[in-house]
């Protein structure tokens, strides 16, 4: 509501987006139009049939479908609130448009990416059902013979049946993880070029910073202490200091939801030591793409 009112006392007529499916829905999360003071609309319609179709060439993802209420806005903020990520370690800015920008099908085909190696260990299975019952879209079961099964039709690539397993029994190679992140870098520049230089904000919101992406539908306590909110028109620099801003030092040592664990062993970042993916690297392909630099200053305002 801050947000909403500050761009209209600058002159402009904001409106709220969300894909098709989580529209509906908003107002049971708190989030209408008398709350916020802006309409909020589908992206891509109520159909999700309003969209420009633009060539991307990357690997298996050879075009994407951005959404309509993107491509014809003159201005855009995108407001994120940063957090981990089970398929890329880390969810921002970068993630917030490669997914929430794009129809269900291309959510799918980006997802799809990370699809290099998806391998099931029955001598792993406990045969517990959490996979199951954590796909949203019923895209994988067990047959009469107790053999897991995938409906690629239905499966959406979300990746939650590798992190609701126990057992470790479903995995996805690491070429998936680059790829997926690499992807939705592509999709960003897509989705960026329609807008003329100068037209997007990124505000980061490093409060509350949990292990997993808001779209599990829960929370938990939170990895390291708030650090603030970050702002700024390179998305580049502001993922790049969102993601350094979150500091292994300052790692509070939550219990983390099953099967998630902090593996010191494991170097690099506080994402990667919980998630063992790079952060890093849908940011260093976002800079190779052009759209930004991962150098960055930052300045305090009170």
């Amino acid at each position: 509501k801050i947000l909403v009112q500050a761009i209209k006392d600058a002159g402009g007529r904001p409106f709220v987006t969300d894909s098709s499916g989580a529209v509906p829905t908003a107002k049971d999360r708190g989030y209408t139009e008398e709350v916020i003071g802006a309409p909020i609309v589908p992206v891509a319609g109520i159909n999700e049939k309003y969209f420009v179709t633009v060539p991307i060439g990357y690997k298996t993802l050879k075009e994407v479908e951005l959404a309509g209420e993107i491509v014809s806005a003159d201005a855009m903020v995108v407001f994120s609130h940063g957090k981990g990520h089970g398929n890329s370690g880390w969810g921002g800015a970068i993630k917030n448009i490669g997914m929430g920008n794009v129809t269900g099908n291309s959510r799918r085909e980006i997802h799809y990416l990370a699809e290099t190696v998806f391998e099931w260990n029955p001598e792993l299975c406990a045969h517990c059902n959490m996979c199951v019952d954590n796909c949203p879209t019923q895209a994988i079961k067990f047959d009469d013979s107790g053999k897991l099964t995938l409906f690629t039709h239905n499966c959406r690539y979300c990746m939650h049946c590798v992190t609701a397993c126990p057992g470790h029994a479903i995995k996805i190679s690491e070429d998936g993880t680059r790829q997926f992140q690499e992807g939705m870098a592509h999709v960003n520049k897509a989705c960026l070029d329609t807008f003329e230089p100068g037209r997007v904000l990124y505000i980061n919101h490093m409060l509350n910073i949990t292990p997993l992406c808001d779209c599990w539908g829960f929370s938990t306590l939170a990895l390291v202490p708030d650090i603030g909110i970050l702002a700024g028109t390179d998305i580049v620099s502001v993922e790049q200091a969102s993601i350094d801003s979150i500091k292994v030092e300052d790692f509070i040592p939550i219990p983390l939801p099953s099967p998630l664990a902090y593996h010191p062993e494991i170097e690099g970042h506080l994402l990667k030591k919980i998630h063992n993916k790079d952060p890093y690297l849908q940011v260093a392909e976002c800079a190779r793409l052009g759209l930004g630099e991962r150098e960055y200053e930052i300045v305090e305002v009170c």
